[in-house]
């Protein structure tokens, strides 16, 4: 039972830090529980991949809401469950690899509060691109697609956690740095078991649960990407490189859905 609450109290951390929920009791910082928190942010993904399919579900089949207006609904809910905590982090790393300077002047610009022409070109390029994948997908909405649309934040989440403790730190401070110092890459023995239990379960509900491998394939390769790119760019990991792997993730993945929409399931 002891082992149990530190897992609950692990997640909560992870709502608390990665989501715009509000938890407002003080939580256990220590070691332990941010060794547990790291642990379970594949089930900080699926958690939020449940909303989404959700929120779809119930106004595409319970409100008289055009399908735009659908879209953007669910568009909005990706956006504010999160608090553009992951956002942010995306804006700081594409001001900082836009600079096309040094890996010391990258993680000054990342620093600063100001955000620069590429950070906002960047940003509505990955939203706009979002709006335009949750838009097609949702035009034709079947079972399979709210279960690939709940997998994406698990597989984004589940990506942050290996890159996080499998690339070095870029700097002794900040988010990044405290979840990184408080786990090692063992610790990650136990996301395996999320995903094939996942896979499991979501295959006693659809035949073509074949498709989710394709998912984790290109979850794969965002993952290798990630890990050669933040020490070549960045020399290591930060709390808003970890943020822009998230956020990459997740669009190359709505893009993955998307061509799965066009090319396999329609």
């Amino acid at each position: 039972m002891n082992k149990m609450m530190k897992y609950i109290k692990g997640f909560l951390i992870n709502l608390q830090f990665f989501t715009a929920i509000p938890i407002t009791f003080e939580l256990p910082m220590e070691k332990e529980y941010l060794k547990k928190s790291v642990q379970t942010f594949p089930l900080l993904g699926l958690f939020q991949g449940i909303i989404y399919s959700f929120v779809l579900y119930i106004l595409h089949e319970f409100t008289p809401f055009s399908h735009l207006a659908v879209a953007f609904m669910l568009w909005l809910t990706t956006i504010f469950l999160t608090g553009g905590l992951h956002l942010d982090g995306w804006i700081d790393a594409s001001d900082a690899y836009f600079s096309f300077r040094d890996q010391e002047k990258r993680l000054e610009i990342m620093k600063d509060p100001r955000t620069g022409a590429f950070g906002v070109i960047s940003i509505i390029i990955l939203l706009s691109s979002r709006f335009l994948f949750i838009y097609e997908i949702t035009s034709n909405i079947e079972f399979m697609f709210y279960i690939l649309i709940l997998l994406i934040p698990f597989f984004s989440k589940s990506v942050m956690g290996v890159l996080l403790l499998s690339v070095k730190s870029a700097k002794k401070s900040g988010l990044g740095y405290l979840f990184q110092n408080a786990a090692a890459l063992r610790t990650l023995w136990i996301y395996p078991i999320y995903i094939i239990g996942s896979l499991f379960i979501l295959s006693l509900f659809h035949q073509k649960i074949i498709l989710v491998g394709i998912l984790i394939l290109a979850a794969a390769a965002c993952l290798l990407f990630c890990q050669r790119k933040a020490v070549k760019w960045f020399g290591g990991i930060t709390g808003d490189v970890l943020g822009a792997a998230v956020e990459g993730t997740e669009l190359i993945l709505w893009m993955t859905v998307w061509l799965l929409h066009y090319f396999v399931i329609v």
